[in-house]
């Protein structure tokens, strides 16, 4: 079987009879058998999945058992999205060089493992580290994941496939919350991540037999690794200086030698992409105004989608003190309707094109994020569901459609640095809303506590020695002393409660302005003629 590219969308002879299918080779038949190859590579990609949702309940049991600042508790989500960031693109061309099969079920295999040493961790510094490990183990197995797909159906199929791989992953970060509620509660919270053993075993297993190996033949040649580098470099800059930011403020020191350093390297970036031989992302790609603008979008989808579930958990479990099992279930009308959303989206996508179901997703989430910016302390919960819904519905039409603006858009043999663009785009999209939103937080807490706390009728004493807790509250705890009269604990914990929901607010807010401002991006998308080809709109 060759593997040019010209076979990669060669039809299947018999794609509905499997029993024939294969027969004309020497392998068994279920090697390349299309949806069995769908089965491996969705319990990779479950694996994922699951690991971003689950993080964010264990959250407050990690800063609990290991002590930690918000800054810690940011960085256990951003070190895995930061190296998962870096690595994505890399990762493509390492796949489309290697072979997709060989380096997958090398990611499989590395997540699983990493994922295990961080459950046996036994520090926040040691989490930290495994979960940069787990990122780079996750970004060998999600481009290849799609190369796979992309390699194994005919075309008229390939689209149905990816609606099921996206709802995969739809299921996956559904289920997390309610799972890792579960375990936190019931086990502990190194077993979260110890689930992903079993889930790795079987993806494993499953893709040995079944996934046909595939390689690119021009994806020889050098590898860009000052790109690499330079690109690594920005991106931690970056996030290093947001997150410096929110416990310094943005004018100090570190945040401003940080943002200088990341406008320097992103200049680098982009000279060094046009002066290699072989770039790690050829420039030219972003010729297409579609592509560039949907690359923008899935940013700032993922922006509002983990920035949201990251600060909705904290006020749900510590603000509502709720366990992580509620807090869990009620985060289910934003994941579960995200597994409809994803396949209307898909159909939308098929008979408009990708712009109408982006405009209309960039304008649920403004819509989403402005609703849950007016919520108080003590707001029940049928003031946040529906928010949640749209931001579900939002999340799964950006996505989908995204993805086929950006694939489509790009020239065929581009297409591995292409469905690497659009995870590096989501996961950047996470990092930044994560600490973007948390440097808004924790920067309006810090603003607000003192007099949030006189308010609450805290003594002044006892409210300047409070004036350091930003860390905590920012989180959402309330930071009562041992041995605190009960009257002063509850004050204490009301003007905290209030500090940080002051917080909360304005990060929904700026996420709400921000998505705003991305329907206007939304409307440069049209419809890419590389996968199907069908009429530019």
């Amino acid at each position: 079987m060759s593997d040019s590219p010209s076979a990669v969308l060669a039809p299947d002879p018999a794609p509905h009879h499997h029993h024939h299918h294969g027969a004309h080779r020497r392998t068994r038949r279920t090697r390349g058998h299309p949806w069995l190859t769908l089965v491996a590579v969705a319990l990779g990609v479950m694996m994922v999945g699951l690991d971003a949702t689950v993080v964010s309940i264990a959250n407050p049991a990690i800063a609990r058992d290991l002590g930690g600042g918000l800054s810690g508790l940011q960085w256990v989500t951003n070190a895995y999205l930061l190296a998962l960031a870096v690595t994505l693109i890399p990762a493509g061309k390492i796949a489309d060089r290697f072979g997709r099969r060989r380096v997958f079920l090398v990611g499989v295999v590395g997540f699983a493992v990493s994922s295990v040493l961080i459950g046996l961790s036994g520090g926040l510094g040691m989490v930290i580290f495994w979960r940069v490990l787990q990122g780079f183990a996750g970004a060998l197995l999600q481009p290849a994941s799609l190369a796979i797909l992309r390699n194994t159906f005919p075309a008229e199929r390939l689209n149905a496939a990816i609606g099921i791989w996206g709802a995969t992953v739809g299921v996956s970060i559904a289920g997390g919350p309610i799972v890792g509620g579960l375990l936190v509660e019931h086990v502990n919270w190194e077993s979260v991540f110890f689930l992903n053993l079993p889930l790795g075993a079987v993806a494993l297993a499953v893709g040995l037999l079944v996934i046909r190996e595939s390689r690119d033949e021009e994806a020889a040649g050098a590898f860009d690794l000052s790109g690499v580098a330079l690109l690594s470099g920005a991106l931690f800059a970056l996030v290093w200086g947001l997150i410096k930011a929110g416990e310094d403020g943005f004018g100090a020191a570190v945040p401003l030698v940080s943002f200088a350093a990341a406008a320097v390297l992103v200049v680098a970036f982009a000279v060094n992409e046009q002066r290699v031989p072989h770039p790690l992302l050829p420039l030219s790609l972003f010729r297409s105004a579609s592509l560039s603008a949907a690359t923008g979008l899935i940013v700032l989808g993922f922006f509002a989608m983990f920035g949201t579930i990251f600060f909705i958990t904290l006020y749900m479990q510590q603000v509502h003190g709720m366990s992580p099992v509620e807090a869990g279930v009620r985060m289910l009308p934003m994941t579960a309707v995200f597994i409809v959303a994803s396949p209307l989206a898909g159909a939308l996508t098929a008979r408009y094109g990708p712009r109408p179901p982006l405009v209309a997703g960039m304008l649920f989430t403004a819509t989403a994020l402005f609703g849950l910016s007016g919520i108080g302390v003590d707001a029940s919960y049928g003031r946040i569901w529906p928010w949640f819904l749209l931001i579900g519905l939002a999340f799964g039409f950006v996505l989908v459609a995204g993805t086929e603006a950006i694939v489509g858009n790009a020239p065929a043999h581009l297409a591995g640095v292409a469905g690497g663009l659009q995870q590096t785009a989501s996961q950047v999209g996470g990092v930044l809303g994560t600490a973007v939103l948390g440097t808004i937080l924790s920067t309006r807490v810090g603003d607000v506590l003192t007099g949030r706390l006189a308010e609450a009728g805290v003594p002044p004493a006892a409210t300047q020695g409070l004036a350091g807790t930003t860390e905590y509250v920012a989180q959402g705890v309330a930071p009562v002393p041992p041995g605190t009269p009960p009257d002063a604990a509850r004050a204490i914990v009301e003007g905290s409660h209030l500090a940080f929901m002051d917080g909360f607010q304005g990060a929904m807010t700026v996420a709400g302005v921000v998505a705003l401002a991305a329907t206007g991006l939304a409307l440069l998308v049209r419809r890419g003629n590389t996968p199907v080809d069908g009429p530019i709109l």
